[in-house]
């Protein structure tokens, strides 16, 4: 029940508020502006020191001060504060903690895949755009000597970040153009294929070339358990331990985007596409005995090639060929072309020049420059499309994804990774957004201040047709994943051969499981008997025979299995 004072009181308050004086300017306790008029609004560049910070990093030594994180002037990078000659250290020294802090945190999380990597600056140029405009819109292709910034990071696939880049692997060739339709990467490798055409096998794949989850030691049993058990990586597993798989350094080697895409023109038409990169240093590879002994010698050496041939104006570079099959040609295509695991070859599908790249650019500073590089096949442009590729189809995730994760939300500012031509959106916010987080423009689609959309580039109802309900996929081996072994193993010069058996029998053999070394080598012996026996001898197994059907790459109904892949 209410006093008489607070009722009296709450009289009192809702009279004064209905005379007006509360809660207006003759409020009692508010304080009045006595403060003289303020001169014109002072304007401050917010990115001010940023700028400052950008010219600061292009200065040598002898033209600095040394200052603390903040810009403060301090007296020695060596010193440190502590009670007397023999005190212990004092808390206030935040010096000695930045820098210690600072040191801490120095190393950002490694690629889980082409940790150990070098790079370089250079530039496309286009030499036969009447041919690529039949094919495609892509504005980087129009022209005839259009050049386009790039940036290219070649790398080892399963090594850490210190390990020797003269490791037997495959290599990544990964390369960013800075056109002037946005950011286009091409993720490429020194061969046409790769090991795996499921998505899901990658993770596993890749444990299995690391390291031993128990002894984390490099384990030839887990290495080769894989292998054997999706035969649809033999072609790969060929070329890597052919000569191909010791490249001489990064310069002397070809790369492939392997995976299939399309090029698409204004109308909506498009037709499947792979890119060629052909070395104009010539291919050269270190034999077996050569890359071991330059990885324990020099284990830089492939990093040291490239930047000292730079450095000295010897610039690397290639010629850029297409290969290009229209939709009606693929269906008839004698190999399945959304198949990672199988070439295109040159007597199978011609490929034509479009255009030649060059190195000449070092990076100034590598960490900026080349580690935090972020390439992704999801950046891409008008007139260039994924295919249905299910391995590309992931990536497109995964890469991205990856640099999320491993650079943060934010890395396309990293200078690097920046387009050069504006970018304008409505994602915000997040980690590290140091480009002015795109000003004061709404952060959705607003109908009070429109943003500009484009035209569409063209039609996506007619790009591609598919049959079918939802499946659970995994793919079958059949006789015609052992076409391309065959075919390679043909192509071999006789030296070639045997460098290929000896490098297979010096790392297979290392398996301690019979079954294992057996496995492997029968399936070597199913693409050619002398190959196969001639590892089944240097393994100490018997081989046995295999029989493969014919039929589908992927069924249009789901299959079930317990193995490794479908009909193995």
């Amino acid at each position: 029940m209410l006093s008489l004072s607070s009722c009296l009181l709450a009289t009192i308050s809702f009279s004064a508020a209905v005379r007006g004086w509360y809660p207006g300017q003759d409020a009692p306790g508010l304080e009045r502006d006595t403060a003289p008029p303020s001169p014109a609004a002072y304007q401050y560049d917010v990115n001010t020191g940023f700028n400052v910070q950008e010219k600061t990093s292009t200065e040598a030594a002898p033209a600095v001060d040394f200052t603390l994180e903040n810009g403060s002037p301090y007296p020695h990078p060596y010193e440190y504060q502590r009670i007397g000659a023999d005190g212990p250290l004092l808390l206030q020294d935040t010096h000695l903690l930045e820098i210690l802090g600072s040191f801490d945190r120095e190393r950002i999380p490694e690629r889980v895949v082409h940790a150990r990597g070098a790079g370089a600056h250079g530039y496309f140029e286009v030499t036969n755009a009447e041919f690529c405009k039949n094919y495609t819109m892509m504005d980087m292709l129009s022209e005839n000597g259009l050049k386009t910034p790039i940036t290219i990071r070649f790398s080892t696939v399963g090594g850490e970040s210190g390990s020797p880049d003269e490791a037997r692997d495959p290599r990544g060739f990964a390369i960013k153009f800075r056109t002037r339709k946005g950011i286009l990467d091409l993720v490429m490798n020194n061969t046409p294929v790769f090991f795996i055409r499921d998505p899901s096998k990658f993770p596993h794949f890749i444990h299995t070339q690391k390291r031993h989850p128990a002894s984390h030691l490099r384990d030839k049993d887990m290495f080769w358990d894989y292998l054997g058990s999706n035969p649809e990586s033999l072609y790969q597993v060929m070329r890597l331990f052919s000569d191909l798989g010791t490249p001489y350094g990064f310069r002397h080697m070809d790369g492939w985007t392997g995976h299939t895409y399309r090029w698409v023109k204004e109308d909506g038409s498009w037709s499947y596409v792979r890119l060629y990169a052909q070395t104009m240093q010539g291919i050269q590879n270190f034999t077996n005995a050569e890359a071991t002994a330059m990885s324990g010698s020099n284990p830089d050496f492939a990093t040291q090639d490239l930047y000292e041939s730079i450095e000295n104006g010897t610039y690397p570079g290639w010629t850029l060929f297409a290969q290009v099959l229209s939709p009606e040609a693929a269906q008839t295509f004698k190999y399945n072309v959304l198949d990672l695991t199988k070439d295109w070859g040159f007597d199978n599908v011609t490929p034509v020049e479009i255009g030649r790249f060059y190195l000449t650019q070092n990076p100034t500073n590598y960490f900026a420059e080349i580690e935090q590089a972020a390439f992704a096949p999801s950046n891409m442009v008008d007139g260039w499309a994924p295919s249905a590729d299910p391995v590309l189809q992931a990536r497109l995730f995964s890469y991205a994804d990856t640099h999320r994760y491993r650079l943060g939300v934010n890395h396309k500012q990293i200078p690097v990774n920046a387009p050069i031509n504006p970018v304008a959106n409505f994602e915000r916010d997040g980690r590290m957004n140091v480009n002015g987080n795109q000003g004061s423009r709404p952060n959705y689609l607003s109908t009070l201040s429109k943003i500009k959309l484009p035209p569409r580039p063209y039609v996506d109802e007619t790009h591609q047709q598919w049959t079918g309900g939802a499946v659970a996929s995994l793919s079958a081996v059949t006789e015609i994943d052992f076409d391309w072994p065959r075919r390679f193993w043909s192509g071999l010069s006789e030296q070639d051969q045997q460098n290929l058996v000896s490098n297979v029998v010096g790392h297979l053999g290392a398996a301690s499981t019979y079954s294992v070394r057996q496995r492997m080598a029968s399936l070597f012996y199913h693409a050619n008997a002398t190959l196969g026996q001639a590892i089944a001898d240097g393994v100490g197994v018997e081989v046995t025979n295999l029989t493969f059907p014919d039929g589908p790459t992927w069924y249009n109904v789901t299959k079930n299995t317990e193995n490794s892949t479908l009909d193995y």
